[in-house]
C-alpha cells in the first residue's frame, strides 16, 4: 500500500492511497495474477494440460496467459486478433513486444480476421479450434468468469475496510465484480472503464452477488480502449516522476487521471479516504510507445 503524495491534489482534503497489485509476480501482473489462479487450479483438476485464450496483438492478458502457462507446465495457444500479422510473422514478433514475450514463453499463436475474432464465442467458432488443436481449457478473452471473479474477490482484505472509496479500472469486469463481492456496506466502489458504452453494467452484474455499492464512471476513456493523448501521456509521466509509480496508458493512466480530476472538482466529501487498485499491464507501455513514436506524440517514461 502506498498513500499518493501528488501537487495536483497536494492542498485537496482526502487522501489517495494505491494497492500496489502491479507488484504480485514480475510477468503474471495485477489482476492477471488474480484472474488466473483459480483458472490454472480449474485446469489441473480437469487433466487439461494446454490453455487457450484470445487478445489482440498488444493485450495484457496474452502475455499473462503465456507467462503463466509456462511457469505451470501448460501449452498456451493465443488466438490473436488480426490474419494480417501471419503474413510476415517473424517480423512481427521480433518487432512487438508483448507477442515476442509470449513466444518467448512458448505460446503458439493461432492469427484470425477480425470478422472471425467476432464471433470467437460461439459453438462452432470452439469446434472448429478444437479440431485444430484438440482438447484444451479456455480462458476468455480478458480472463474474465467465474473462477477469475473468485481470485478477485482476494484483492481486498481485512484492513482495507478503512477506505471510504474503492477505485479499479475495467477491461472485461471481472476484476471490479470481484472487488464488489468483497467491499464493506460503507464502502463505495468506482469503475473506470476503457472501453465505450454501457454494456458493462450488465457484464459486471452477472457476478456480483448481492452488493449494491457500486457505480461507473464513463467519462475517462479518453475515446475508447487503446486511445491516448497528450495530456493524459503528461500526466502519466508526471504523476511517475513525483510518485515513483508506474501507470499503463490503457487502464490505470486512464483511472488516475480521473481520480485527480474528481478530487480536484472536490467530487469527494472532506476526510475521505480513496483506495485506487493498480491492476499493472505496464508490459503494455512497450507496445503504446512504438504506436506513439510512429505519431510523432510524446513517449511514457
Amino acid at each position: 500500500m502506498q498513500q499518493v503524495h501528488f501537487s495536483e491534489i497536494k492542498d485537496k482534503s482526502v487522501s489517495l492511497f494505491i494497492k500496489r497489485e502491479d507488484e504480485l509476480h514480475p510477468f503474471i501482473s495485477g489482476n492477471k495474477y488474480r484472474k488466473l489462479k483459480y483458472n490454472l487450479e480449474e485446469a489441473s483438476k480437469q487433466n487439461e494440460h494446454t490453455l487457450l485464450t484470445f487478445g489482440g496483438a498488444y493485450s495484457n492478458h496474452i502475455a499473462a496467459t503465456a507467462a503463466a502457462g509456462f511457469e505451470h507446465n501448460f501449452k498456451t495457444i493465443g488466438v490473436i486478433r488480426g490474419d494480417e500479422l501471419a503474413a510476415n510473422l517473424v517480423e512481427v514478433i521480433k518487432t512487438n513486444p508483448t507477442l515476442k514475450f509470449a513466444s518467448e514463453h512458448d505460446m503458439k499463436f493461432h492469427f484470425v480476421s477480425r470478422s472471425e475474432y467476432r464471433i470467437k464465442t460461439s459453438s462452432e467458432f470452439i469446434t472448429k479450434l478444437k479440431e485444430k488443436f484438440g482438447e484444451f481449457y479456455l480462458v476468455p478473452e480478458g480472463g474474465t468468469n467465474t473462477f477469475a471473479v473468485k481470485g478477485c474477490e482476494e484483492i481486498l482484505v481485512e484492513e482495507d475496510k478503512q477506505y471510504n472509496v474503492i477505485c479499479c479500472a475495467i477491461g472485461t469486469g471481472g476484476t471490479i465484480s470481484g472487488i464488489i463481492n468483497s467491499s464493506k456496506n460503507h464502502q463505495k466502489v468506482i469503475g473506470f472503464p476503457a472501453l465505450k458504452g454501457d454494456f458493462l453494467q450488465d457484464e459486471i452484474k452477472k457476478h456480483v452477488l448481492k452488493n449494491t455499492n457500486w457505480s461507473l464512471n464513463t467519462n475517462y476513456h479518453f475515446g475508447g480502449y487503446a486511445k491516448i493523448s497528450e495530456e493524459l501521456i503528461t500526466f502519466i509521466n508526471n504523476f511517475k516522476r513525483e510518485t515513483n509509480i508506474p501507470l499503463d496508458p490503457v487502464y490505470t493512466g486512464k483511472m488516475l487521471f480521473g481520480i485527480v480530476d474528481l478530487i480536484k472538482k472536490d467530487t469527494f466529501k472532506k476526510g475521505t479516504k480513496i483506495l485506487a487498485i493498480h491492476t499493472g499491464g505496464l508490459q503494455g507501455i512497450d507496445g503504446m510507445n512504438l504506436v506513439l513514436s510512429k505519431k510523432n506524440l510524446p513517449q511514457i517514461k
